[in-house]
């Protein structure tokens, strides 16, 4: 049996934009989980007040990681090179 010269192989076998897709759920789930305990703690506020609340500090948790760490982490391993 011959082998065929036009065979396709990825270069990749999983491919490289859901790891980006599993980094935004984590990142979602943590500012959600932190957002809820953080408005859990303040007493004696509306719920109209804290819904704006929970998702002021759910944006902050998600940039906080977009623009602040996920860079300085990005080019620290990058840097070092892991």
């Amino acid at each position: 049996m011959g082998v065929h010269p036009n065979i396709h192989i990825p270069k990749e076998s999983f491919p490289h934009w859901i790891w980006y897709a599993i980094e935004c759920v984590i990142v979602i789930a943590v500012s959600l989980l932190l957002s809820r305990e953080i408005t859990n703690s303040i007493e004696e506020i509306s719920p109209e007040v804290s819904n704006y609340i929970f998702i002021g500090i759910m944006g902050i948790g998600f940039l906080i990681w977009y623009v602040g760490l996920r860079r300085v982490i990005l080019t620290k391993f990058l840097r070092n090179g892991y």
